[in-house]
């Protein structure tokens, strides 16, 4: 029982409480050491730490404690057990929470640096957002500043108002001293005190335009500081304290090319104004940025405004030319007309009064030549009648010529007979050129249509002028006509650039060759002889009677049918060609009921007379009535006259067949009678037949009487032939429209 074995602890209780304490102090100071070294590192991985010094004392006084603890590992000695457990349990706890402590610092320090970070990001973002709220506040109030500036001073036009307005408002809006405005002279090599803030009249400074400061600041489109002690700055007394800082800025002029303003210099290259503007004397204030782009926009706003404003000026100068120049022209165009309405009453006036007097010529000359006369008394009377004739056709060129030139006149388009125009023509002229012994020959080619679309009368008066003049220019020899389908080849001219004939199946053009073998013409004065009242002098012509307005006449005519006349001479002595082309159209089909007239009948000679056929005249001229009379007496018929219109109301009846009356009688309403005798003849068969007698050419007039109901037009002067041409087609086909 005694000898029982006990087994003894290997270390003894006081040494192992010494054992515990010396591990505990190892692991304290073991994490002692390792936090600092987890901050070094956590430290110098991050970009941004806020409390470096901070942390460099916390690690030091870490490194402290846990050197204290490691030199406690030496400085051991014996205790009592009470104070040695004690002790042994608080440095456990200690190394426990200790080695803790360390290990939270790896998870907790990076989370701490991140907000940190975070932190410090933020501030810098809100400071950065500070300072761009800033800027916008400032550009904001620039901007409200530029608007209030913008709208005083374009608010008017006025370039005075609105330089000044730029001063006082800038004046204004910065605190200015003074703000000038220098303004290049017409010389452009000076710039001269034009506008100040504070002078009411600045007059006599002028400073040079090349001068280094100037052009410093013309060569750059921004506000730029200058010496307050610069020619154009030097506009304020001197003081005692130092001058405040001076902004210059360059203000673009309009560049001017066609304009000319009164008083500002001719622009041929772009030039500037000059805007200086200065801040107190007794302040320390400084040009802010804000301020500079304030002025700088300012500037490009008076360039603008200024720009408008000489537009302006410019625009009011030319719509008072213009409005000068309108005034002139309304009375030239008052006075042309007044002109135009004079002529045309003149026209009228002597259309009538001339034609009527020729009515009793040509119509008294064609009576006497149906009586027996001598051989001398024939001839004086054939004279008479041939010069009266002429008369009639110089009466004709000065009416159609001043129709065509207010281009009042009008083609007469119709279906008509081409071969039976060149053979009227050919009878027209035979007569005469057998007197002169002349040889006329006409030649119309195979291929030469038979009908033709166009005016006949025209074509006609055409072509035999210029027959007429080869046949009057020619003292012996021939003159052949030859008419044929003019060819492309052959329809340019090189004279007439401006001639430009186009071809097609529903047109041809005719060409008519008129030569003779007369006088010739100087190739020089060819061009004179389309001129009206010009005639050629170089060939011994002076005598030969003529106006001057027949080839006029005809160059207006073949213009009117889209053609081309011209004259070929070899020079004088050698004779002349005359050659036409006019465009004419193609009818259809040859039909009787598209011409537009009646064509008319042979005259039969056999029937000289209408007897017993009861005619009644109304004309308000004594003579012509007499004249109208005599001619109707000579073919047989009752004729009764009347001069008034209710006379012709009260005296016309169904017995009358036939009623002349001149509708050109001043104060006779001629178209009013047509309707009252219309209405007392209710049967169409119980009517006479009315016949207008007038000297009027004009086409209104035909349509005037077609419309009032009249059966038929005639024009003086009337001939013999002419009157019993006109009953002949009245009788038998109760219509006679006389072409005008």
């Amino acid at each position: 029982m005694e000898s029982c074995n006990c087994i003894e602890p290997q270390w003894p209780p006081d040494d192992l409480l010494m054992k515990y304490q010396y591990i505990s102090d190892f692991f304290i100071a073991l994490a002692y050491f390792s936090i600092p070294l987890e901050l070094i590192y956590f430290v110098k991985k991050s970009a941004v730490f806020p409390y470096r010094w901070v942390l460099v004392q916390f690690g030091a006084f870490i490194v402290l404690c846990g050197a204290t603890h490691l030199i406690n590992l030496w400085t051991f000695t014996v205790h009592s057990r009470t104070v040695a457990s004690v002790m042994t349990t608080a440095k456990v706890l200690t190394a426990a929470v200790s080695c803790i402590t360390a290990l939270m610092l790896v998870h907790i320090i990076p989370d701490l640096l991140s907000v940190k970070t975070r932190e410090l990001f933020l501030k810098n973002k809100a400071a950065e957002l500070d300072r761009e709220m800033g800027l916008i506040r400032t550009q904001e109030e620039t901007g409200r500043h530029v608007r209030m500036l913008t709208h005083e001073i374009r608010s008017t036009l006025d370039r005075h108002t609105i330089l000044k307005t730029t001063l006082v408002e800038l004046g204004r809006t910065l605190a200015l001293e003074e703000c000038a405005l220098w303004m290049p002279t017409r010389t452009g090599l000076e710039l001269q005190l034009s506008y100040t803030l504070r002078q009411q009249n600045p007059v006599g400074y002028t400073v040079p335009i090349h001068h280094p400061v100037i052009n410093q600041v013309f060569s750059s489109n921004r506000a730029v500081k200058i010496s307050p002690n610069c020619p154009v700055a030097r506009l304020r007394p001197a003081g005692k304290y130092m001058p405040g800082e001076v902004v210059a800025v360059r203000v673009p002029l309009l560049h001017l090319s066609n304009f000319r303003i009164n008083d500002w210099p001719e622009l041929s290259t772009k030039r500037y104004a000059l805007m200086v503007l200065m801040l107190p004397s007794d302040s320390a204030r400084q040009w802010h940025v804000h301020e500079l782009e304030l002025v700088e926009v300012v500037a490009d706003q008076v360039a603008v405004a200024l720009s408008h404003a000489a537009i302006l000026e410019e625009s009011m100068r030319a719509r008072d030319l213009l409005m000068e120049q309108n005034v002139a022209l309304d009375l030239a165009r008052r006075e042309a007309e007044t002109a135009i309405r004079a002529r045309n009453d003149f026209l009228a006036v002597m259309n009538h009064e001339m034609r009527t007097p020729m009515h009793a010529i040509i119509a008294l000359s064609s009576l006497l030549q149906e009586t027996e006369l001598t051989p001398e008394q024939r001839l004086m009377v054939e004279t008479v009648l041939k010069s009266s004739n002429l008369l009639a056709t110089l009466i004709n060129d000065v009416l159609d010529l001043s129709r065509l030139e207010d281009g009042s006149l009008q083609l007469d388009l119709g279906t008509f007979n081409l071969y039976a125009v060149f053979r009227e023509v050919l009878n027209l002229i035979k007569p005469i050129a057998s007197v002169k012994k002349l040889h006329v020959s006409l030649n119309l080619a195979p291929d030469l249509p038979e009908y033709a679309v166009g005016d006949e009368k025209r074509l006609m008066q055409t072509i035999l002028n210029i027959v007429g003049n080869a046949v009057k220019f020619s003292k012996e020899g021939s003159i052949s006509i030859t008419a044929f389908l003019a060819k492309l080849d052959t329809l340019r001219d090189s004279k007439a650039p401006e001639f430009l004939p186009v071809l097609s199946d529903n047109h041809f053009y005719l060409r008519v060759q008129v030569k003779d073998s007369g006088s010739g013409i100087n190739p020089l004065d060819i061009p004179k002889l389309f001129t009206k009242f010009a005639q050629n002098q170089s060939t011994g012509t002076r005598n030969s009677g003529g106006s001057g307005l027949g080839l006029a006449i005809c160059k207006r005519f073949v213009n009117l049918m889209e053609g081309h006349i011209w004259i070929e001479s070899e020079g004088l002595g050698k004779g002349c060609t005359a050659i036409l082309i006019v465009k004419l159209g193609m009818p259809e089909r040859v039909n009787e009921s598209k011409l537009p007239y009646k064509p008319k009948m042979p005259t039969n000679h056999g029937q000289t007379a209408f007897p017993g056929l009861k005619v009644l005249v109304m004309d308000e001229n004594g003579v012509s009535r007499m004249v109208t009379k005599g001619l109707l007496l000579h073919l047989g018929c009752d004729v009764t006259m009347v001069g008034s219109s209710d006379e012709c109301l009260r005296l016309v009846s169904h017995e009358h067949k036939v009623v002349f009356m001149d509708i050109c009688v001043p104060g006779i309403d001629s178209y009013g009678i047509t309707t009252r005798i219309h209405e007392k003849f209710t049967k169409r068969h119980e009517r006479p037949l009315l016949v207008a007698l007038t000297g009027n050419t004009d086409k209104v007039t035909k349509e005037n009487c077609m419309r009032a109901g009249m059966d038929g037009l005639i024009l003086k002067p009337v001939s013999l032939d002419k009157m019993r041409s006109v009953l002949t087609d009245l009788l038998e086909h109760r219509v006679f429209f006389e072409a005008i």
